[in-house]
């Protein structure tokens, strides 16, 4: 690989250098030297530069530190200040701010990158979507690495050397397969890719980067940052959504992090506590950034923002670059010739499963091994289905809601199912028995490399695609049904779900609290406590204040600093009008009392 050096024109004369690599969007890397003070636009406009991206607003760099949390490049700062962790340094390409409307993105090549980023975000189980979004955009996804559907070049199992989602099952596969045949026919790669995102920005978790954390009930969350604003996810569910416009302040202290807004004309505060405080600092920065990017008009009206309040120093950030509005405005007025769109075709680019171990830990996505045949997804979920829904149960109590009717249509078609997965398994057991070996190790390796990632949004959420009929239980179980019964009839899920009631009625019971208005005792006590503290802090300026004033107006030191406040005019006045009559005044009323008492 050609090595290609990076010079700050202010620093070239510096004669050390440091090694980086950058692995971009198909997994392909580039490397490059670049010195000491190099500050991380140089990098990203490398990056772009090869590309031949102009639409560059969208994107950024992130790297992880040795502590494995994630962070964003900064533009504005070195490159060696930011890095933590041992040379080589290596990053990764990525989106950083996704466009609220697509279609106004006007060079396909843009379009295309934003294309790859939300295909890795369908793999790695961060853009949740219903069963039958999950179908089409897979069906774009074959559709612009395939072209058409040909019978003689395309095998009847040929979807199942696509991994697309986490979690994916014959039935989705064989939904995906009638799609790309049919509704997605004689549409060429860059419509297809466009048809993708027109259908994923109508998802609520579209542009959404989760940050793991848990409310103020000790309950998990996941906070992310939209076009739209700020939204909060609890499974796979969203329960906050906070525009841009009704969001006042971001602010962080150590592990907490706090939202301060309006919601319905009342001042709104959420409270959220991270696993470390650099998690809460990196969290307090991408919100931030958001903001910056999606709420303001002009990138001249942002201003530095400070973590700390006013006595207290903390953390201060400037939003650097161009904001969402000047971006479209910016690629309006582009007027060259489209650049060619190299797209790497099935089969050329790195598979994310075949990836090496090496490879695992300088990616900074969280990843979730793709299952390799229908079977292993069979015996995986028959496995491990209970125990996964059991993980889940503490944000979304299940309830059994099916009827025993649909029990006998379920094991029927289950039983079929597996006649049709054994008819076509059976011509793809001998690679498989041959590959079993090899397959295994390579598990192994990844099991132990995804342990060491900091999060993973599939361990803790539904994974996608979640099937609107079932609530997405069909797609990871066969028998959603016989799984329930067995959930329910488990002594331990009984113990768990009666402590989840209790921790509801115990919510109600502090809203409750706090909606009653306090009685006349409670608000005669609270102002009797708010004088007392005020006639304490009164008094306690006051012995302060009052020996600094006599030490000015009575003592005869000839400091420098007393000597320039007595010369100053607003002493002198209050000294000669207020102070010395004042004085003759005290002076004169301790003479008259000590008269009558020696006269008595």
């Amino acid at each position: 690989m050609k090595m290609l050096r990076l010079r700050s024109p202010s620093i070239s004369s510096l004669p050390q250098e440091v090694q980086c690599t950058v692995r971009l969007l198909d997994d392909s890397e580039i490397a490059c030297s670049i010195q000491r003070d190099t500050k991380g636009q140089f990098l990203l406009d490398h990056v772009c530069n090869r590309y031949s991206l102009l639409e560059k607003d969208y994107f950024g760099i992130r790297y992880v530190d040795p502590e494995k949390q994630r962070h964003w490049l900064d533009p504005s700062k070195p490159v060696v200040k930011q890095m933590k962790c041992q040379q080589p340094y290596t990053m990764c390409f990525r989106v950083k701010f996704y466009p609220q409307e697509p279609i106004k993105i006007k060079e396909e090549l843009t379009r295309y990158l934003l294309y790859l980023q939300l295909k890795r975000d369908l793999y790695h189980g961060r853009l949740l979507c219903p069963f039958t979004d999950a179908a089409y955009l897979g069906g774009c996804i074959v559709q612009a690495e395939l072209g058409d559907y040909d019978p003689d070049e395309h095998p009847a199992d040929y979807i199942s050397d696509f991994k697309l989602f986490p979690k994916q099952s014959l039935r989705l596969e064989r939904k995906i397969m009638d799609i790309h045949q049919n509704e997605l026919r004689g549409q060429c790669p860059a419509l297809a890719e466009l048809n993708l995102l027109q259908r994923a920005h109508t998802l609520d978790t579209y542009g959404v980067d989760p940050h793991p954390c848990t409310d103020f009930t000790g309950s998990t969350a996941f906070l992310g940052f939209t076009a739209r604003g700020f939204v909060v996810f609890q499974g796979n569910k969203r329960i906050h959504l906070l525009k841009w416009a009704d969001v006042s302040k971001f602010k962080f202290e150590g592990k907490t992090f706090y939202v301060i807004g309006v919601q319905r004309e009342k001042k709104l505060v959420l409270t959220f506590h991270t696993s470390t405080p650099a998690a809460c600092k990196h969290l307090w920065k991408c919100a931030v950034e958001n903001q910056a990017f999606y709420k303001c008009a002009k990138s001249s009206q942002i201003k530095t923002v400070s973590s700390s309040s006013i006595f207290f120093k903390g953390s201060r950030f400037r939003y650097s670059g161009r904001v969402a509005k000047e971006a479209i405005e910016a690629s309006s007025k582009i007027q060259r010739e489209p650049p060619v769109v190299h797209r790497c075709q099935f089969g050329q680019s790195r598979s994310f499963t075949s990836l090496s171990h090496k490879h695992l830990i300088m990616n900074m996505e969280p990843l979730l091994p793709a299952l390799s045949s229908s079977r292993e997804r069979r015996d995986i979920s028959a496995d491990n289905g209970l125990r996964a829904l059991k993980d889940s149960v503490h944000l979304s109590p299940l309830k059994p809601s099916v009827t025993p009717e649909e029990v006998e249509i379920e094991e029927r078609e289950t039983i079929q199912e597996r006649q049709e997965d054994e008819t076509a398994n059976r011509t793809r057991a001998d690679a498989e028995r041959r590959d079993t070996h090899a397959d295994n190790e390579e598990e192994e390796s990844d099991t132990l490399t995804i342990s060491d990632t900091a999060y993973n949004p599939c361990a803790s959420m539904v994974p996608t695609p979640v099937d609107e009929s079932q609530c997405g239980l069909d797609v990871l179980f066969q028998s959603p049904a016989r799984m329930l019964k067995e959930l329910h009839a488990d002594p331990e899920m009984q113990v768990e779900l009666q402590a989840e009631r209790d921790r509801e009625l115990a919510r109600e019971d502090y809203r409750k609290s706090l909606c009653n208005p306090p009685n006349g005792q409670h608000q005669m006590q609270a102002c009797l406590r708010s004088a007392v503290r005020l006639v304490v802090m009164a008094t306690g300026l006051l012995m302060i204040l009052l020996p600094l004033l006599l030490l000015l107006l009575e003592s005869d030191l000839d400091i420098s600093f007393l000597h320039d406040i007595r010369q100053t005019p607003e002493f002198e006045q209050f000294h000669y009008e207020y102070y010395c009559p004042l004085r003759r005044w005290f002076l004169c009323k301790v003479e008259l009392i000590m008269e009558q008492l020696w006269g008595e």
